[in-house]
């Protein structure tokens, strides 16, 4: 009797380990997701700042041509 309850709160002890593993890589995982949404709403804002001061972000505006390689007109 003593050895089953010993061995009934062990299972319980283990399957509780493997309750909490589970529950901790699935808030990494979507803590991962949300970290790539901030970043994404991050890069958004700035360069919607960027374009509202009137400047375009380094890489994403168009290309500007240099006066020399302007035709003149």
């Amino acid at each position: 009797m003593k050895n089953t309850l010993f061995l009934t709160a062990l299972v319980v002890a283990l399957g509780l380990i493997g309750f909490l593993y589970r529950q901790v890589t699935v808030l990494e995982e979507s803590l991962k997701l949300e970290q790539r949404r901030f970043a994404d709403c991050q890069q958004v804002n700035f360069q919607l700042q960027m374009k509202a001061n009137g400047n375009a972000p380094r890489g994403n505006g168009p290309t500007q041509q240099s006066p020399a390689a302007t035709p003149n007109r």
